[in-house]
């Protein structure tokens, strides 16, 4: 954390994660016009935000793109806000961001892609179990994620509630274990034929211990399943590291997506 807490004690890097916050998935062009700054001190700020892991990169042909990552600040939260405090603190967030939306104008907006980068102390055998084994799914997820992992075939998001009821189902397009995973994700089951799914990679890097994983989700529908996805991974990747780490889910129930 001291790393997170060093880079946002300057405000040049705070307002460089506020516009990413706008508007995620930047080149290092759109940042330097957005902040007019010249490329190599933005270069130099950016340096120090991606070795705190609040921004992270994502290659897409020639260009790189920089995303918000939210996991150092959410264990940030995670650590300090007691769990009575989080219901009146969400309170006060509802209203203040209902008063921004309704100084909105209605023009709409398409849903960025999410990217969420966290590190986990395990191998990276043990993070590929934990995304596809439908038993540990359960533990830390709230759902089971059933399938057989080869590509082409189709997986299910079985509540683990004794119902089995399927919330998401999706399809299996590529499965290089340990490394990568790429499936893609329907929440709406009403209208999984009637347009495009969005679609979810998992990418598996290991470092000696260390394994860093990144959540890309993109292709979204509309704001409002980016919205909830955005709630949902940290809390569902919070506690899959938790439950690697530690061998316990943290106390709260995992965030349903």
């Amino acid at each position: 954390m001291d790393a997170a807490f060093k880079a946002l004690a300057d405000p040049t890097r705070r307002l460089l994660l506020d516009r990413l916050r706008e508007r995620n998935g930047q080149t290092l062009g759109e940042l330097c016009e957005r902040v007019e700054m010249a490329r190599q001190s933005l270069t130099q700020h950016l340096d120090v935000l991606v070795g705190a892991n609040l921004v992270t990169v994502v290659r897409r042909g020639r260009q790189r793109l920089h995303y918000l990552n939210p996991a150092p600040i959410h264990e940030i939260e995670q650590r300090w806000i007691a769990e009575f405090d989080r219901p009146r603190l969400q309170a006060l967030s509802t209203i203040r961001n209902q008063a921004e939306e309704y100084a909105m104008t209605e023009t709409a907006v398409s849903a960025p892609t999410y990217v969420y980068v966290t590190y986990i102390r395990a191998s990276a055998e043990q993070v590929w179990r934990a995304l596809t084994d439908a038993d540990l799914t359960a533990r830390y997820w709230g759902h089971a994620n059933v399938s057989d992992w080869q590509p082409g075939s189709s997986w299910e998001h079985r509540r683990a509630d004794g119902s089995e009821a399927v919330d998401v189902v999706g399809k299996v397009l590529t499965a290089e274990p340990p490394s990568r995973l790429v499936i893609t994700f329907e929440d709406d089951l009403d209208s999984v034929s009637l347009r495009e799914p969005s679609v979810v990679t998992f990418l598996v890097e290991p470092h000696e211990d260390i394994v860093r994983l990144t959540v890309t989700h993109e292709n979204f529908p509309n704001q409002e399943m980016f919205n909830g996805v955005s709630r949902g991974w940290p809390a569902v990747l919070a506690n899959l590291k938790s439950l690697l780490e530690t061998g316990e889910v943290l106390p709260q129930a995992p965030w349903n997506m």
